[in-house]
């Protein structure tokens, strides 16, 4: 199979890729908190997994991950308190983004696609993409922003939530992260340590200082017991179709 992923390219093999006019995928994950039975590298691993199976789908590329994000908030991933979530300023990523952008179109790069895997980068890479097609639009470049949750069927939703889908705003480190990593990852999977807490109850506002009680102590903003890797599978397989699917209609 031919190799997508940039990072174990030679500068020639990434020169002769991109002959073909190649998508180029970068994953835009996050250095951040996924309870006490999931590493603190998921928002980087599953985007970039995803990314990697659909390039392989579309003859695309896949750029080095973006490991760092933009700020962990309660109420979506549990806040800054956690140990080891690392988080930056939006204008940091912001730059990191147009600065990829830009680079990628200075090697003749034309169709990029931004795979959102934190759920708080969604706007702040939207910020960047802009401020990259403002210096290079005039090149030809196209580019995509998506985040793999939204492509989620009502079918898949029903297949991973038989007893009813608590909503996407609670998923974090809970079932659906929980079976894609022990879909693609079992080993970094610890089963056995598993939270079980109910759901989390937020107002409806934010506030700053954030209050470390509004989180469940575990992280885990409801309980990944309903995980499998079956689950994972089949969430997987069915972003994969669809993504490579928007992906085609819009490059070609």
């Amino acid at each position: 199979m031919t190799q997508v992923m940039m990072d174990r390219m030679s500068w020639p093999e990434f020169r002769d890729a991109l002959k073909r006019n190649p998508t180029v995928f970068i994953p835009c994950g996050a250095t951040e908190q996924h309870g006490p039975h999931l590493p603190l590298s998921v928002d980087c691993l599953l985007p970039t997994a995803l990314c990697r199976d659909v390039a392989e789908r579309v003859g695309g590329v896949v750029a080095p991950t973006l490991s760092f994000g933009y700020k962990s908030m309660p109420k979506s991933g549990g806040g800054p308190h956690f140990p080891g979530t690392l988080n930056l300023d939006a204008q940091t990523l912001i730059s990191m983004v147009r600065d990829v952008i830009r680079e990628l179109v200075r090697h003749g790069v034309k169709k990029i696609c931004c795979v959102v895997g934190h759920y708080e980068n969604q706007w702040i890479v939207t910020e960047g993409i802009d401020l990259a097609m403002r210096e290079c639009g005039h090149t030809g470049l196209k580019v995509m922003r998506l985040e793999y949750w939204d492509f989620c069927t009502e079918d898949t939703i029903k297949t991973v939530f038989p007893d009813g889908f608590p909503g996407v705003a609670l998923e974090h480190a809970a079932v659906m992260e929980t079976s894609m990593m022990l879909h693609y990852y079992p080993d970094m999977v610890r089963l056995d340590l598993i939270p079980d807490n109910p759901p989390a109850q937020f107002p409806p506002y934010d506030i700053w200082p954030p209050h470390r009680d509004w989180v469940p102590s575990s992280g885990a903003l409801t309980s990944a017991k309903g995980a499998s890797a079956a689950k994972g599978k089949a969430m997987v397989e069915q972003y994969c179709r669809d993504i490579a699917a928007a992906v085609k209609k819009e490059f070609g």
